[in-house]
């Protein structure tokens, strides 16, 4: 089994926090968390893709105007 990392997907110090608070995480490998090509740390389409997916995920269950306050951004309509 390949090692895995936690990447918060709303990062910076206060998006960590509330990242952590929310389950706005995910398991990669390292290599898709930090060194390959496709790392979500090198790769903006990726990075934007799984930051809508979380959008998505958390507006079955909440409000836009709730993921708002929270993250501050819409990302539904950027990747």
């Amino acid at each position: 089994m390949k090692p895995v990392e936690e990447h918060h997907i709303y990062f910076g110090e206060r998006m960590r926090k509330i990242s952590d608070q929310n389950g706005f995480t995910c398991n990669l490998c390292i290599e898709h968390h930090r060194t390959g090509n496709a790392a979500v740390h090198k790769n903006k389409a990726i990075r934007l893709m799984l930051q809508k997916i979380c959008q998505q995920e958390y507006e079955k269950t909440h409000t836009r105007e709730e993921f708002l306050q929270l993250i501050g951004e819409n990302y539904m309509d950027r990747c």
